[in-house]
């Protein structure tokens, strides 16, 4: 086994499938989005056509959706999933921001945290989307003063209560829509089976990110390690497991092999699934080099990959390429090509 090609492949950074970033979303089941701008490269990079302006388009037109999900940090999520995973993760995550509240010594009652869900909803419905600063000066409109921190964790409570979720795209700042407009609520919203859930979301996983282990599973969803296991096995056979380097490897029976080309360079975004994907990333990221992709924070850095090993940095927002390397570097044709593809994105 392969391992870091067979994640290119399915992870579709090697030979992608897909067409539309909304298709890649879906097919990743969920992505980190912790840097507004790079997240978009992330997307676009899995597709045939790397296109910021398809990205925009489906951003904007409620098909790719940003909100606060998974370990309390930014995931995108395709609005076909939207409502479920929800209704899946949003309890701990509630739960989570509760105790994050109660360790600042924050408490919001309920009648304020109705009264400001209130005005927040009706900003963002009036203005389709709105920002924070919109939201403050309709705050003090209404006689409400929030400090910074206070106001985030209402804007994340509205989030999780599906309130609220990403709105338009603007080059440098996040806005927010009213999520029954840009996300309309199907009606077996109210029904949606926890286990059916569960198992499809454990499935997207796997599709995208084999070959993976339980404890990557657990880190990534952050989720129980019980509530794990169970998607697995709700799966049956639809996965199964392989040994390797000492550690067991799950696989989905869809899992992709063919299709990968040596000398593949990828210049990869920071916070991208690649790394963040995984509890462990050794297999791709040598752990004498890991202080050059991540720190002990959980700030990532951007990589570059070639053959599915990370082997240096590089600069998004430079005119030209600009490079970095610790181990195996590929030719400067290599990395002029890949940067050659990033260019084409901006500009489509």
């Amino acid at each position: 086994m392969n391992p870091a090609a067979i994640r290119l492949l399915n992870q579709h950074l090697a030979a992608p499938r897909f067409g539309d970033p909304a298709a890649v979303v879906a097919h990743m089941g969920a992505m980190q989005a912790q840097e507004y701008r790079m997240v978009r490269w992330a997307v676009a990079m899995r597709t045939r056509r790397p296109s910021a302006s398809a990205f925009k388009a489906a951003f904007d037109g409620g098909r790719i959706v940003r909100l606060h999900l998974m370990r309390g940090t930014w995931q995108l999520v395709a609005a076909e999933d939207y409502w479920t995973w929800l209704a899946l993760c949003a309890p701990k995550a509630i739960a989570v921001t509760k105790g994050w509240m109660a360790g600042n010594g924050i408490s919001i009652p309920a009648r304020e945290q109705a009264r400001v869900r209130d005005i927040l909803a009706r900003t963002a419905a009036a203005m389709g989307s709105a920002t924070k600063d919109d939201f403050v000066r309709a705050l003090a409109a209404a006689g409400v003063r929030l400090d910074a921190h206070r106001l985030s964790y209402h804007i994340r409570m509205a989030e999780f209560e599906g309130t609220l979720c990403s709105g338009d795209l603007l080059p440098m700042e996040t806005t927010y829509a009213l999520a029954s407009a840009k996300v309309p609520r199907p009606r077996t919203a109210d029904k949606i089976d926890r286990d059916e859930a569960l198992a499809l979301f454990t499935r997207k996983y796997f599709q995208s990110r084999q070959p993976a282990t339980l404890e990557d599973y657990v880190w990534w969803s952050g989720m129980t390690v019980a509530d794990c296991r169970r998607g697995i096995a709700l799966l049956g056979g639809a996965l199964r497991t392989e040994r390797f380097a000492g550690r067991d490897f799950i696989l989905s029976d869809a899992c992709r092999t063919r299709g990968f080309r040596r000398k593949t360079t990828l210049l990869v975004p920071p916070y991208d699934e690649y790394l963040i994907g995984y509890k462990s990333r050794d297999l791709v990221l040598p752990p004498e080099h890991r202080h050059r992709a991540h720190n002990n924070s959980g700030i990532f850095q951007p990589i570059i990959v070639r053959d599915g090993q990370v082997c240096g940095n590089w600069t998004p927002y430079a005119k030209a390429p600009r490079a970095e390397f610790f181990a195996g570097a590929p030719s400067p044709e290599e990395v002029q090509a890949a940067w050659q593809q990033y260019e084409i994105y901006k500009t489509t």
